[in-house]
């Protein structure tokens, strides 16, 4: 088992090893790759790297989710900017 804080919470990852890749505790988090963001202690997490980062025991992530949607008046918003 794995402890690490995920966005304030801590998070215990049963059959996780310490260290283990990021792509592999984003998994166990059950998180879609297509849809994140993240930052592992601090730093941002570019999606490419995310195999070859290792998280440890302690360590802080944090995960923005995007969520889809689009302008709900009649305007596209560009005008305005």
């Amino acid at each position: 088992m794995m402890r690490v804080t995920v966005n304030g919470q801590a998070k215990e990852l049963e059959g996780m090893g310490s260290p283990s890749a990021l792509s592999r505790v984003l998994e166990e988090l059950g998180l879609r790759a297509d849809r994140i963001a993240v930052e592992l202690n601090g730093e941002i997490a570019p999606r490419g790297t995310w195999e070859g980062l290792t998280v440890v025991e302690g360590d802080r992530i944090e995960v923005v989710h995007f969520v889809g949607g689009g302008w709900g008046g009649e305007s596209d918003g560009l005008s305005d900017v």
